[in-house]
Formats: C-alpha cells, structure tokens, sequence
C-alpha cells in the first residue's frame, strides 16, 4: 500500500491544486449566492459525490479511455456546460422572488444534492486530472495499485469537500450580510445566476485537447 510519506505529498499537492479556484468552486459559489449556505453546502456534497465515480473509473482504467476519446470527452463537457447554464437562468428568473422573503430559498435537500452530484459528474476535467495526477503517486511494486488510486482519490475528495465547503460558507455569509436590502438580494441572485452561465459557456468553449 501507500507509504506515510507518499500520501503526505499527495495531501499536500493536493491542497495546492484544490486551494486555487476552479470550475466546482465558481458553481458553489454561484450556487450560495443565489440560495445561501446550506444550499452552497449541499451543492458541494452532491458536487463530491458526482466526482467519486470518475475516481472509480481511473481506478479500474475506464477513465484513460474516457480521457483518450475527443468525441466522449467533448459529449460530458457540453452535458454538463449545459446543465449550469440552465440552472444559472433558472436562478436569474426566479431571483424577484428573494424579495419577499430575506432568508434563504428552501430548495428540497434532494434536488440539491441531485443537481450538484450532475454538475460533478460531468465534468470531464476530472477524469483527466485524476488520470494525470494520481498515477504520479503510486507505486506498483507495493501491489494493488487499483486500491492505491482509489484511497488517493478519495482522499483527494475529502480535501475538496473541506476547501469547497470553506467557500460555500463564506460566500453565504456575504449573501446575509447583503440581505440586509431586498434590492442587493436580488442583484445577488441574478449575480449568482450569470457566474453559472458564464462558467458553463466558458467550459463550452475552453478546455478542448489538442
């Protein structure tokens, strides 16, 4: 299995990669915005839920397919570009409706958790970052190394669900904090809304693999 030593280096790149803001840390802070916090949160739960499969698929070799393949790789990526624009104009259209009420929307735990768990799933940049980091840390001489991708990914996800959660906090607080005017609560949700576009259009239309 892993030495002490190797999983320390991981955790610590891994801290390093995930502490610089990317794709799921933009959706969750959309997400918080518009929603509050415990939406935020769930939207980070259902975020690292949606990703463990494509820790599985690097584990048992699925993912180096995936990841070899321009026409699958380019099908989940504009699957789930699609998907957080969509919920970025569902969170713009409704964003009036904060004004009657100063607390967070009640959006059902399950739909949450649902449609962060789609948003991770598809995205793609995870299978190609798993399958170029993780093997960088395994060493096949010390046996199972399918076992050995699967605890550094999740590890890797333990850390992300702590950074992300961080983020998703913080971002709900400023939401309260600005709650304090119905007007700013709105201007937030409709902000919320078009950070979700934006990033679905720029994954759209970034990221392709020469």
């Amino acid at each position: 299995m892993i030495t002490p030593s190797t999983l320390l280096a991981f955790a610590l790149a891994s801290i390093v990669i995930i502490l610089v803001p990317g794709p799921s840390v933009l959706f969750v802070i959309g997400r918080s915005i518009a929603l509050g916090r415990r939406a935020g949160v769930l939207s980070v739960v259902g975020n690292t839920l949606g990703t463990i499969p494509a820790v599985i698929a690097v584990a048992f070799g699925v993912g180096a397919i995936v990841a070899s393949s321009v026409i699958a790789f380019t099908a989940i990526k504009f699957a789930g570009a699609l998907y957080l624009v969509w919920l970025g104009i569902q969170a713009i259209r409704h964003r009036r409706g904060h004004l009657q009420d100063l607390a967070p929307v009640r959006i059902p735990t399950g739909t949450l958790l649902r449609q962060g768990f789609f948003v991770g799933l598809t995205n793609p940049k995870t299978i190609a970052f798993f399958v170029a980091v993780l093997p960088q840390f395994v060493d096949p001489a010390a046996g199972s190394v399918w076992a050995q991708l699967l605890l550094l990914g999740l590890v890797f996800q333990c850390i992300a669900l702590v950074s992300d959660s961080a983020w998703a906090l913080a971002a709900g607080t400023a939401r309260q904090w600005f709650a304090r005017s119905p007007r700013r609560v709105s201007t937030l949700a409709g902000t919320g809304g078009v950070l979700m576009i934006g990033l679905g259009g720029t994954l759209a239309l970034t990221g392709n693999r020469s």
